[in-house]
């Protein structure tokens, strides 16, 4: 495969003056945005200077108007930008991305534009009905492409919304402000497999399921692991992790570079692929997770695990949830070595024998999945051994292993089906399901489930209790009719608000999105929260990268 060029170039950035035409309002094209003003306000305000001098941000110092001197700055005193998605520049800004991609690979579609606006499975309240879908989709094929996509963008102040399997469930790919979605699925190639390095190189449309069915073939593979259809674009933005996060950690812990597109068309390459590096700032953290708010990733370089020659899946039944986590948290603080430990409770797994997802006929009871890897098969089974005396001791009602490929699969497949066996409980087509999680302390764990749960049987609604308990972290899948959106709300915020109170966090793996933005400084403190405003303005000052997401830059409604 062709290495895509470009990647790691960078080009000297001007500092510009803002002139009054060019943040002049318009019907058209609206203010969105107003910050503190720093020259007036210097000394608060050094790092967005230090941000601004060495990233281009232009018309930083400018502004005139008196607002607040807060060291974390309202969010209705924030730079003025504008953003104009009038229908000649839209239509104009399309004839030109046609000559760069081809006229097939934009759509202006009405059916294309509402499939890149949301779906049934997300947080965040949307219909095909209520959508308020962006005006184009531009489908690149390479990293010069989306530099060339984002430069007409950024000249013509069109917002920007990337696109990468569209499983994210917090509002990530929304387009709040409309304008562009650049879809990446065209860009899903592996650039190289480098097995000696285990590492390779890849697009940000890839699957990681099909990447793993390849890396097979080397005896590797990708240890992240979310749900079906993600894709690695995505998974960066999210900082996501998956059922493997007990033992392998998460997104950020399996990428050594990225290739990414900023604001203005510059192309960055954040490091090069050995496997530690202390040279400069760590940009390659600081893009994963963002969103795509700071930047569009076009190429990941990932690292790599030898797959496990041994394997064996366990499933332990409890009567409440409680003892079950109480048995995680034994096994976690002697530090005995699972590949990953899952909850599923008695609502998850009467869903899924109600779904008949599984060949099996499973216990309607709250149930634990270990999955056990080693060298050998005698380790292995020693190390299963041990977790299920511990797991009697707590007072397990049954204990079952499997180390088969069919009859493990089978165990697992419970896990990985759950989000469907769960729609597949809607008592009308039209009810909403409302997927979050949070995490915390492993020592926290029982106390905050054990709420969760009460606080779930008193809202009256269906809801189930699930996650990757091995590293604090649950999920909560609620389903709902529209006009009963109030009360599922109610109990995701006191979930989240209980989390952060136990020292813990609004989001484990889901990332923010538009849903959980206002719980980050309630987490983090405003100082760090602007801090994140600072950084994604210096990078992003025009603001049309996927705006409004994980901080806001314009106030909530009354």
């Amino acid at each position: 495969m062709k290495r895509i060029p470009g990647a790691g170039i960078w080009r000297r950035l001007t500092v510009h003056r803002a002139s009054p035409t060019r943040h002049a309002s318009s019907a058209a094209a609206p203010h969105l945005l107003a910050l503190p003003n720093v020259s007036k306000y210097a000394p608060a305000f050094g790092l967005a200077g230090l941000f601004g001098a060495g990233l281009g941000v232009y018309g930083l110092f400018s502004q005139r108007e008196p607002v607040a001197t807060q060291t974390s700055a309202p969010v209705t005193a924030m730079i003025r930008q504008r953003h104009d998605t009038s229908p000649t520049n839209v239509a104009q800004a399309c004839e030109e991305f046609a000559r760069i991609v081809g006229k097939s690979n934009v759509s202006t579609d009405r059916a294309d534009l509402i499939s890149h606006s949301g779906s049934d499975y997300q947080s965040y309240a949307w219909t095909e009905e209520t959508a308020k879908p962006g005006h184009a989709i531009v489908y690149p094929s390479s990293t010069e492409d989306v530099a060339q996509i984002v430069r007409i963008c950024h000249t013509r102040h069109i917002p920007i919304t990337p696109y990468s399997g569209g499983t994210s469930i917090e509002g990530q790919y929304i387009p709040s402000f409309g304008g562009v979605c650049i879809d990446f699925s065209r860009m899903s190639d592996i650039v190289s497999i480098n097995a000696t390095d285990m590492d390779c190189v890849v697009q940000p449309g890839m699957p990681w399921m099909e990447l793993n069915e390849e890396l097979a073939r080397y005896n590797l593979f990708f240890p992240p692991d979310p749900g079906p259809g993600a894709q690695i674009g995505g998974m960066v933005g999210t900082g996501c992790s998956g059922t493997n996060a007990a033992a392998y950690g998460t997104m950020k812990d399996w990428v050594l570079s990225l290739t990414v597109v900023l604001a203005d068309g510059t192309i960055v390459k954040t490091r090069q692929r050995p496997r530690k590096s202390s040279a400069g700032y760590d940009l390659t953290r600081t893009f994963i997770g963002s969103e795509g708010t700071l930047g569009l990733v076009t190429e990941a370089t990932l690292k790599l695990a030898v797959k496990p020659q041994h394997e064996v899946v366990a499933v332990c039944t409890f009567p409440d949830l409680r003892t079950a986590a109480a048995t995680v948290q034994e096994v976690v603080s002697k530090g005995i070595q699972v590949a990953a430990v899952e909850v599923l409770d008695e609502v998850q797994m009467a869903s899924i024998n109600r779904a008949g997802m599984t060949k099996r006929a499973w216990r309607e009871e709250p149930s634990l999945f270990f999955k056990f890897t080693g060298s050998t098969d005698a380790a292995v089974g020693s190390v299963a051994d041990t977790v299920g005396e511990i797991s009697k001791r707590h007072g397990s009602t049954s204990y079952v292993f499997a180390s088969g490929d069919e009859e493990r699969d089978e165990l697992w497949s419970a896990r990985k089906n759950a989000l469907w066996s769960m729609l597949a409980m809607k008592e009308a087509p039209t009810d909403k399901v409302w997927v979050t999680d949070v995490a915390v302390p492993i020592s926290r764990l029982p106390e905050i489930i054990e709420k969760t749960k009460a606080d779930l049987k008193r809202s009256g609604l269906l809801g189930s209790i699930l996650g990757h308990v091995g590293d604090g972290n649950f999920h909560s899948l609620i389903l709902f009719p529209e006009e009963k959106r109030a009360v599922a709300e109610g109990v995701v915020k006191r979930m989240v608000e209980l989390a952060i109170a136990l020292e813990g966090t609004a989001t484990g793996e889901h990332g923010v999105g538009l849903v959980k933005r206002d719980y980050l400084e309630k987490e983090l403190g405003p100082g760090a929260v602007e801090t994140m405003r600072r950084i994604k303005l210096a990078l992003d000052p025009s603001c049309i990268l996927n705006c409004d997401k994980v901080v806001r830059v314009t106030g909530p409604k009354a």
